[in-house]
């Protein structure tokens, strides 16, 4: 596979404050071929689409608009991808980040590994104190969004923690590695991969992207991370917000979970059971003393580890210590939201398979 031209697709929907940055991004890139960009806008209602395509103007950037009214992500992708003539389709966002370097890695990797799809880490970065605090969390095997097999940063005390939970670090000193991944963040698609399975699922409001990468792979399709690709992302900064984002992951990990009949990842499960334990311990307490030993435990484990990897995060990034309550907030806010989505998915779809689980009986 030789990589000539990148189609850049994007989902939009009210990033006005990003749209800038986002162009900016694109003009600086290396990669020496053809580029063209092809955003599927939501209908924004603070100027996105005006400040996007004046940017584009500025910058000389080949810029196509097109119209999503379903508004979800998975119908913008789709929508975009059937616009896409390029050699290798680059999914983007217009809130991150992307260092100069980023199409010309991912073609590279492409065409040197041969995978349907490719792509990199996420390099977590905050502008307030909640949102560093975030990306102390994120980059962490303890917490984040892809629980990631290969994390960056400093070799030291969290590098030593995440070779224990099995995790490989690519720090000073080190040659990151591509390894083959379950799935990715973004990520870089050979346009045969949506002639091999089809586009994005338009059922799915979260998670598209693992499961369009589970499709890949179980047609034989290879998917590698590349820890030389980074994208700078920038995390919630509420915690409502951060509630809300890994609610909806739990949630939709459900469907995905059902629709290929595959039994959830013990990284993907495991909030929904320490949720449920809180659940179950909580209401015994009163009435039993080894509910409240049981809970003590639990908590008193939990606790720990905020600790002991908010503690080696701040020491790894270099952080202030008075980031570290608020590190140890978010790690609960991070699993318990996953956790209740994911057992909130759950009981959605027992409700809805009763009705067709009694017309199989009757």
């Amino acid at each position: 596979m030789t990589v000539k031209a990148i189609s850049i697709i994007a989902p939009m929907l009210n990033e006005a404050v990003h749209v800038e940055c986002f162009v900016t991004d694109i003009a600086a890139q290396d990669f020496e071929g053809d580029v063209d960009v092809i955003v599927a806008d939501g209908g924004s209602t603070d100027g996105s689409r005006d400040r996007l395509e004046a940017a584009a103007r500025r910058h000389g950037v080949r810029l196509t608009v097109l119209r999503n009214p379903q508004r979800w992500v998975s119908h913008a992708l789709n929508a975009c991808i059937r616009e896409a003539r390029g050699d290798l389709i680059v999914r983007l966002d217009c809130h991150s980040r992307y260092p100069s370097d980023y199409l010309r890695r991912c073609a590279s990797a492409a065409e040197e590994t041969g995978a349907l799809v490719v792509g990199g880490v996420i390099v977590a970065e905050g502008r307030t104190p909640f949102e560093r605090a975030v990306a102390c969390a994120m980059d962490t095997p303890f917490g984040g969004i892809g629980f990631y097999r290969i994390f960056t940063g400093d070799r030291g005390l969290l590098g030593r923690i995440a070779g224990v939970f099995g995790v490989r670090r690519a720090g000073d000193g080190d040659r990151p590695t591509r390894v083959e991944s379950d799935t990715l963040t973004f990520g870089a698609f050979s346009p045969d991969a949506f002639r091999r399975v089809g586009l994005f699922d338009e059922s799915l409001r979260r998670n598209q992207d693992d499961e369009f990468n589970l499709r890949v792979r179980r047609s034989g399709g290879r998917v590698v991370l590349d820890p030389a690709i980074r994208v700078h992302y920038r995390p919630r900064g509420t915690f409502a917000g951060l509630f809300r984002q890994y609610f909806e992951y739990g949630l939709w990990k459900v469907p995905v979970m059902l629709k290929h009949g595959q039994a959830p990842s013990p990284r993907s499960i495991a909030p929904s059971v320490f949720v449920s334990s809180l659940l179950v311990l909580a209401p015994a307490v009163p009435r039993s003393r080894v509910a409240r030993l049981a809970l003590t435990v639990d908590l008193g484990s939990y606790a720990a580890c905020a600790a002991a990897f908010g503690t080696a995060t701040i020491l790894g990034r270099r952080e202030s210590w008075r980031l570290l309550p608020r590190i140890v907030a978010v790690f609960p806010t991070f699993h318990v939201a996953y956790g209740l989505g994911m057992l909130h998915g759950c009981v959605r779809a027992a409700i809805a398979g009763r009705p067709r689980d009694r017309a199989a009986r009757g």
